[in-house]
């Protein structure tokens, strides 16, 4: 495993010393108009107006995730979101802002690579859930806090204070670090304090270390039993895609935001040959049609996915019959 996963928070070598994580010159002069998510989790839909009541706490400003997701307490209420929602993105995460419907804004999430949009994952997300500043970008040089724990405190400057609970794998640029906290940035271009036992430090997104397959599965592995939710790319919930790529984007690998998208990157394997941390995909018509879930295989003939509505993220047999008979081959990421 990683250090991150065997000692409380890894921190790269680069960025270890007291005070010193952030270069002095990091902070550089812009002036980019850019957007931000400035909830914890903001969740994308297909249109605006969908909302039942019971996904208000996901409409705020700041989100409730805790309370959304115990407000579906059935599969069907789950099921519902089918369709409905696109994905989701994290606290700090840049969108492209593409048009704006009253209280809604149409928006592509930077770094969601999908063929709908050349500009990221596109989705409608309550206009109060992004903010708009010219600051942001003046941190892009910044060493980079990425959240290690499933979720961890944002706490204000009195470091008692909590502000809100970011998912694992939020990513905000480093101001400061000292022996047991890590202060970020924030988009309102205020600062915070993060425990440093959850978090990583990396001076640069390309200094995160190439990982193994045992060490995705053993990431992946934190969220056994977490319920499935469409479109959930955070430590409240996924859905089978957006579990594979945010396990590999924690490890500095960007995927596809979408299994039928991820199918088609990296290198075919076939099935005698699968080590673990291949993505298994599965397809409608026996393995022919399009393709419509992924998974993770991990060794010993088992694979590890977050499967559907009412289900959690569990480990299975390769063999099992739904899902061997629907089998549409295998991908290897790693190098």
């Amino acid at each position: 495993m990683l250090a991150a996963w065997t000692t409380a928070g890894h921190t790269s070598a680069a960025a270890s010393t007291s005070h010193s994580a952030a270069k002095e010159d990091c902070k550089v002069n812009q002036t980019a108009r850019k957007h931000y998510v400035n909830v914890a989790v903001a969740t994308l839909w297909t249109e605006p107006g969908l909302a039942r009541q019971m996904d208000t706490p996901s409409l705020s400003s700041p989100v409730d995730m805790e309370k959304w997701t115990s407000n579906m307490a059935t599969a069907d209420q789950r099921r519902w979101l089918t369709g409905k929602t696109e994905t989701q993105a994290l606290y700090g995460q840049e969108v492209r802002l593409l048009k704006v419907q009253g209280d809604w804004a149409y928006v592509a999430v930077v770094g969601q690579s999908t063929p709908r949009s050349k500009y990221g994952y596109p989705g409608w997300l309550p206009r109060k859930q992004i903010l708009t500043t010219t600051t942001g970008a003046a941190y892009s040089k910044c060493p980079v806090a990425i959240v290690s724990a499933k979720t961890a405190k944002l706490y204000d400057t009195d470091r008692k204070s909590s502000l809100l609970t970011l998912s694992f794998n939020t990513r905000l640029p480093l101001v400061a670090n000292e022996e047991n906290w890590l202060q970020v940035h924030m988009p309102d271009n205020g600062t915070a304090w993060l425990r440093k036992q959850d978090a990583d430090v990396y001076e640069q997104l390309s200094d995160i270390p190439a990982p193994t397959g045992e060490e995705l599965v053993q990431t992946g592995k934190q969220f056994l039993g977490l319920p499935y939710l469409w479109a959930g790319i955070s430590a409240y919930g996924f859905d089978c895609s957006g579990f594979t790529s945010t396990l590999y984007s924690f490890h500095g690998i960007a995927l596809p935001r979408d299994a039928s998208a991820q199918i088609k990157e990296g290198t075919p394997v076939s099935w005698s040959d699968m080590q673990p941390g291949d993505l298994m995909f599965f397809a409608h018509d026996n393995g022919k049609g399009s393709v419509h879930h992924v998974s993770m295989y991990i060794g010993d003939g088992k694979m590890m996915h977050s499967p559907k509505a009412g289900k959690t993220v569990e480990i299975i047999s390769v063999d099992t019959p739904a899902y061997k008979k629907e089998f549409a081959g295998a991908r290897r990421y790693l190098k």
